[in-house]
C-alpha cells in the first residue's frame, strides 16, 4: 500500500511517499481500508518535535479518518468487515501509524461508526475537531446561554466550535480575517464575526455586546492575540486554549487574571476516557442533527499530493483540509518500508 512517512522530528519537509507492508489485525486491532483522512495543526506540531508523543521513526502522520473495516483481530466484538467506521479516538498517528496511507490498524475501541448521513469526507474530519470544540465549551460546566468569543473561527476547530456552541444555545462571537470567511461564518451560527487585523475590533466587540460581556473564550490561535482575547472577558471569564497558530504568548502580563478571577485552562481531548469521548460524540452529532449542520470541508486532495494539502492548511482553510485516498498503483521507484505487521 501507499502512504505518507516522515524520517525524524524535522518537519513536514521530510515527507515522502513510499510503498509500506500492509497493516495486521492484531489482537484488540481492526484493519480499515480507509477512504479519507483529514489534516490537523497537531500534525506538524507531532513532525516538527513540538508534541509530547514520540513516535518510532519512520512514522505514518494522521490522526483522523473514515473507512471501511477490512479484518477484525482476536477479541474484536461490535465490528465486522464492511462496516463503515471512522477515528474518534486513540493514538493512531501519534505514537501509532497513522491515517495517511490507504490502510490502517487501529484500536477497535479507538472507533464509532459514521453517521448515516455523513460522507466519507464529512466523517473523515469531524471527529477530532469536534471532540476538541465540545471538549473547549464544557470543561468549565454546562454554561447557561452565555457569549463566546472564538479565535481564528475559520479553521477545523474554529468552525466546529462555532457550530457546537450556536446548537448550546450561545450568542457565538467569531474572529477572522477574511470577509469572506466571515459571511461563511454567520450562516455556520455566529452572531457576528469580527477581524482581529482591526484597532477598534475589541471597541465594536464591546459596543455589540452592552452591557454583557465575553463569558467563554475559546483561543485556536495564541500569540500576540491572546491578551486581547483576555481583556474581553468579564468577571469569572474562561479561556480554552485549544491551540497556538501564532506561536507562544509574548510577554503576558498575568495581573490581567486578578481582578475578574479570569480562568485559563487547556484542552487536550487524548486526556478523556474512551466513554465520555464516546459520550460527547454522541452530543455533538445529535446536536448537528437537530440543527442540521454537517461538518465543513475546505478542499480535498488526492493522496499523492499530502505535501499540497498541508501548505493548504497553513494558507488558513475555511473547515477541513481532507485527503482522499486513490486506487493509483505505486509509482516506480518508490521506497518500500515496514513497520512490522502494524501498518
Amino acid at each position: 500500500m501507499l502512504g505518507w512517512t516522515i524520517p525524524d522530528h524535522r518537519g513536514l519537509g521530510g515527507l515522502r511517499l513510499v510503498e509500506l507492508a500492509d497493516p495486521i489485525a492484531a489482537a484488540g486491532d481492526v484493519v480499515l481500508h480507509l477512504h479519507a483522512a483529514a489534516l490537523n495543526p497537531a500534525d506538524r506540531y507531532l513532525a516538527e518535535g513540538l508534541y509530547p508523543a514520540r513516535p518510532t521513526f519512520p512514522h505514518v502522520l494522521g490522526r483522523d479518518g473514515s473507512g471501511t473495516i477490512l479484518a477484525v483481530g482476536e477479541g474484536v466484538r461490535g465490528w465486522k468487515p464492511g462496516d463503515r467506521a471512522l477515528i474518534l479516538r486513540g493514538d493512531t498517528g501519534v505514537t501509532r501509524p497513522g491515517t495517511l496511507a490507504e490502510r490502517v490498524a487501529v484500536a477497535a475501541d479507538s472507533l464509532a461508526p459514521v453517521p448515516e448521513t455523513y460522507s466519507d469526507l464529512e466523517a473523515a474530519g469531524a471527529a477530532l475537531v469536534s471532540l476538541t470544540a465540545h471538549q473547549a465549551l464544557l470543561q468549565w460546566g454546562r454554561l447557561a446561554p452565555s457569549v463566546v468569543l472564538v479565535s481564528g473561527a475559520s479553521g477545523g476547530v474554529g468552525v466546529a466550535t462555532v457550530q457546537l456552541a450556536a446548537a448550546l444555545g450561545h450568542t457565538v462571537i467569531g474572529l477572522s480575517r477574511s470577509v469572506a470567511k466571515r459571511e461563511q461564518l454567520l450562516l455556520l451560527g455566529a452572531t457576528a464575526v469580527l477581524d482581529p487585523r482591526s484597532d477598534c475590533w475589541r471597541r465594536e466587540l464591546k459596543e455589540l455586546l452592552a452591557p454583557r460581556r465575553v463569558d467563554l473564550v475559546v483561543d485556536t490561535i495564541g500569540g500576540a492575540l491572546f491578551s486581547e482575547l483576555v481583556d474581553t472577558l468579564g468577571f469569572e471569564g474562561r479561556v480554552s486554549v485549544v491551540g497556538m497558530l501564532a506561536g507562544p504568548v509574548p510577554a503576558f502580563n498575568t495581573a490581567s487574571l486578578f481582578f475578574r478571577r479570569v480562568r485559563i485552562g487547556g484542552v487536550a481531548v487524548g486526556t478523556d476516557s474512551r466513554d465520555s469521548q464516546a459520550a460527547a460524540w454522541g452530543e455533538v452529532v445529535s446536536l448537528l442533527r437537530i440543527t442540521g449542520s454537517r461538518p465543513v470541508v475546505d478542499s480535498v486532495f488526492p493522496l499523492e499530493e499530502v505535501p499540497a494539502a498541508f501548505a493548504r492548511l497553513a494558507e488558513g482553510p475555511m473547515g477541513k483540509v481532507i485527503v482522499r485516498m486513490t486506487a493509483r498503483a505505486p509509482e516506480a521507484g518508490l521506497h518500500t518500508v515496514g513497520f512490522g505487521g502494524s501498518s
